[in-house]
C-alpha cells in the first residue's frame, strides 16, 4: 500500500482524487486548510466527502511544521495546494506569493533537509502559464501573441492579432512546447511553482510530474466562491434570478475538462513511471466559447434570465486556450470520457441537489473595477 500525501486534498481536485485512490487502496493524507472563500463556515460538501478516506491534518502550506508532520511517511506527494483565482491575484499579490511561491519552497527545503521517502512529485500547474494560447498568421506561422492592449479593447477588438504583421490570428491547440507568457500573478505562480518543482525534484532524485491543468469543473466545485469557476459562478447568479453579464463578445473561448477526467490524467501521472520528469496538459481539446456556456447552463436550468453580451473586459484575460493533447495521450494514453454536453448535464444534475448560494459576484467585480482592472 503506497503512501500519499494530497496538499488541498479537501479542494475541488483534491478531494476527489482522495476519493478514487481510497478505492483503489491508497494510504491517504490530506493536508488543507479548510480556506472559508472555498468551504464557507462549515462542513463543505468537499471535506464530508475525504471523511473516512484520509488522515486529515488541518494545516496551512505556509507553516513548515505542518509540512513536517504531513510529509512524515509519504511515498508520494501530490500538491494541489494553491490560490487560483486569476482577478483576484492582480489585486493580493501578496497572499498568491506566500501561499502558491513560498509554500511551495518550504516543502522543497524540508525535501531536502529531512530524512524522508518521497519518491514522487505530482505539482497542479495550470494553462495560466500560457497566457494567449497558440495562434497562426498567415505571414509568419507559429504566433504566441502578447496579452491584448487597451486601446483595441476599448474599441470592441478583442481578437488578438500577429504582433510583426497586425494579421487577424487563427487560433491552434496549444501544446507544451508552446511559448510560457502568464498575464496573471496567479499565472506568473503557477508558472514558478512548476519550474521550482520540476527542477528541485531532479536536483535530489525525486521524479516529479506537472499537470497544466485547462478549465476543470463539475460535481464539487464551489458555488459560493465568486472568483474561479465559470460554470459555478453562472450556476449561482442564475439561481439566484440574475441576468449573465458576459464580457467582450462573448465569443472568447476555454478548454472545459470535466472533474473525472482531469483525476483520471492525474492517477496515470502518479502510478505511470513514463510520467516522471514530464510536464503535461490536461483538457477536452476542443474550445467551448462563454456564449455557449452561458446559453447551455440557462437551457440547463430552464431560466427566465437575459444574457446580456456588455463589451465589458477584464485586463489580464486572454481570449482564447485549448489544449494539444498528443503527449499525454501518446505517453499516459489518456483520453477525455466526457464532452462538453455530457458534463455539464452531469454538473446541472449536481448543483440541483445542493443549496443555493448568495450571489457574490457583482462584489467580486467591484473589487477588480477599485483596483483598476476592469
Amino acid at each position: 500500500m503506497k503512501n500519499i500525501l494530497i496538499t488541498g486534498g479537501a479542494g475541488f481536485i483534491g478531494s476527489r482524487l482522495c476519493e478514487k485512490l481510497f478505492d483503489k487502496g491508497y494510504n491517504i493524507t490530506v493536508m488543507d486548510n479548510l480556506s472559508s472563500q472555498v468551504h464557507g463556515n462549515g462542513g463543505s460538501f468537499l471535506f464530508n466527502r475525504i471523511k473516512g478516506k484520509c488522515t486529515f491534518i488541518n494545516g496551512d502550506v505556509r507553516n513548515k511544521d505542518d509540512w513536517k508532520k504531513a510529509i512524515k511517511g509519504q511515498d508520494i506527494i501530490a500538491h494541489l495546494a494553491a490560490e487560483t483565482g486569476t482577478g483576484q491575484s492582480m489585486y493580493e499579490i501578496e497572499k498568491y506569493n506566500d501561499v502558491n511561491i513560498m509554500g511551495t519552497a518550504y516543502m522543497l527545503e524540508l525535501l531536502n533537509t529531512l530524512n524522508h521517502k518521497v519518491k514522487k512529485i505530482i505539482i497542479a500547474s495550470s494553462r495560466a502559464i500560457y497566457g494567449e494560447g497558440k495562434y497562426l498568421c498567415p505571414n509568419h506561422g507559429v504566433i504566441y501573441p502578447n496579452q491584448r492592449n487597451k486601446l483595441d479593447m476599448d474599441r470592441q477588438v478583442f481578437n488578438p492579432k500577429c504582433d510583426l504583421c497586425s494579421s487577424e490570428l487563427k487560433l491552434a491547440a496549444t501544446d507544451e512546447k508552446s511559448k510560457i507568457h502568464p498575464t496573471s500573478i496567479y499565472g506568473i505562480t503557477k508558472q514558478q511553482q512548476e519550474q521550482m518543482i520540476m527542477l528541485t525534484g531532479a536536483s535530489l532524485g525525486i521524479p516529479s510530474v506537472s499537470f497544466r491543468y485547462q478549465n476543470v469543473y463539475g460535481p464539487g466545485q464551489s458555488l459560493a466562491n465568486p472568483y474561479t469557476g465559470i460554470l459555478s459562478i453562472f450556476s449561482t447568479s442564475i439561481l439566484n434570478g440574475n441576468d449573465l453579464d458576459i464580457y467582450e463578445d462573448g465569443e472568447e473561448s476555454r478548454d472545459f475538462i470535466y472533474i473525472e477526467d482531469a483525476v483520471d490524467a492525474t492517477i496515470l501521472g502518479i502510478e505511470k513511471e513514463d510520467a516522471n520528469g514530464e510536464v503535461f496538459n490536461v483538457g477536452s481539446g476542443f474550445a467551448t466559447t462563454v456564449r455557449q456556456v452561458s446559453e447551455a447552463l440557462k437551457n440547463y436550468y430552464n431560466a427566465e434570465i437575459n444574457i446580456l453580451i456588455s463589451g465589458k473586459y477584464r485586463l489580464g484575460d486572454i481570449r482564447h486556450n485549448y489544449a494539444d493533447l498528443s503527449k499525454i495521450n501518446h505517453v499516459l494514453g489518456f483520453k477525455p470520457n466526457y464532452d462538453f454536453q455530457k458534463g455539464i448535464s452531469e454538473f446541472v444534475s449536481w448543483v440541483k441537489t445542493q443549496e443555493i448560494m448568495e450571489d457574490k459576484y457583482q462584489s467580486s467585480i467591484i473589487k477588480l473595477k477599485e483596483k483598476g482592472l476592469m
